[in-house]
Order: C-alpha cells, then sequence, then structure tokens
C-alpha cells in the first residue's frame, strides 16, 4: 500500500505562483512514476504532469507546460509542482497519484486533493 498527502494548495491572483507537495509512504519502492492530475467542477479529471522516480524524466499536458515544473525528491519521497504564472482555468482540486507499472498507463493510488483557486 502507498499512502499520499497533498498539501500546498490555496487561493491565488492570476499570474501568481503555488508549489503543491505529495508527501509519499508505504512501499513506494515499488512506484515507476507519480503524477499529478486535477479535477475542475463540473468536469473530468484531467492528467496535468507525471515524473518517472528513476531518471527524473518528466512529461506534460500541454495547457501546462513551460508554467508548471514537476519534481521529486527520492530521499524524502516527495513530489512537487511548482505552478507559475497561474490562470483562472487552472482552478480545481489537484491530486497526486502513483504509477506502479512502466508498462500499465495507469494510477494505482491516489491522495485527498488540494484545492487550488485562481482569480481573475
Amino acid at each position: 500500500q502507498v499512502q499520499l498527502v497533498e498539501s500546498g494548495g490555496g487561493l491565488v491572483q492570476a499570474g501568481g505562483s503555488l508549489r503543491l507537495s505529495c508527501a509519499a509512504s508505504g512501499r513506494t519502492f515499488r512506484s515507476y512514476a507519480m503524477g499529478w492530475f486535477r479535477q475542475a467542477p463540473g468536469k473530468e479529471r484531467e492528467f496535468v504532469a507525471r515524473i518517472i522516480w528513476s531518471g527524473g524524466n518528466t512529461y506534460y499536458t500541454d495547457s501546462v507546460k513551460g508554467r508548471f515544473t514537476i519534481s521529486r525528491d527520492n530521499v524524502k519521497n516527495m513530489v512537487y509542482l511548482q505552478m507559475n504564472s497561474l490562470k483562472p482555468e487552472d482552478t480545481a482540486v489537484y491530486y497526486c497519484a502513483v504509477r506502479r507499472s512502466p508498462d500499465l498507463n495507469e494510477y494505482d493510488y491516489w491522495g485527498q486533493g488540494t484545492q487550488v483557486t485562481v482569480s481573475s
């Protein structure tokens, strides 16, 4: 089992920045990658970014490229999402998740989420 706890959400004006953190505990050594997702009111959950534990390879959805940066601290079992130049359309609940398999694009464990609200 893996436990995930997100933090760092809040209210920010458009153009501002926030840094989300995700603390992972449990059997994280069996994890292949960590991802960030978000869900806005009335919309489906969408992928934001992911990072592979070993090597740090990253991948982003187009709408956040150049504004968001995902990073990890392997020693502390932490994953971060630095969000700059925030826009109102970034408003959502943000979740971190664990992907165990390099072959299956499936995320097996999820945190409880942290709210990000961007005012115009």
